[in-house]
């Protein structure tokens, strides 16, 4: 783990039983990077990319998000195309920019 960590241990009778710690740094331990069902209900229903739902529930702009990967709105707007297939370092600029991880923007 990396950086200052709020880790929480929880006793009973003096042993340790639990130790919470943030959600951010639980999902790094466990690979476990999750995609809410309103995210994916957008996607199915309405047809448009992950990288679109997921911009538009953190509540970005393609213009705040553009502005983080240092390039231009319009293509962001092209990336978010349904039919657009981003290649892996694209994938990984926008994963950075909207603070989530690569494989929630992944495809099957």
């Amino acid at each position: 783990m990396s950086g200052l960590t709020e880790t929480q241990i929880i006793e009973h009778q003096g042993v340790p039983l639990f130790a919470v710690v943030p959600y951010r740094e639980y999902l790094q331990l466990t690979g476990k990077h999750t995609i809410p069902h309103k995210i994916v209900r957008r996607v199915v229903h309405e047809e448009i990319s992950l990288i679109k739902a997921w911009r538009e529930h953190l509540g970005l702009t393609q213009t705040q998000v553009a502005s983080k990967m240092g390039i231009k709105q319009a293509t962001v707007a092209k990336m978010e195309n349904v039919n657009s297939k981003p290649h892996k370092a694209t994938l990984e600029a926008f994963a950075e920019a909207m603070d989530l991880h690569v494989e929630q923007l992944k495809t099957a």
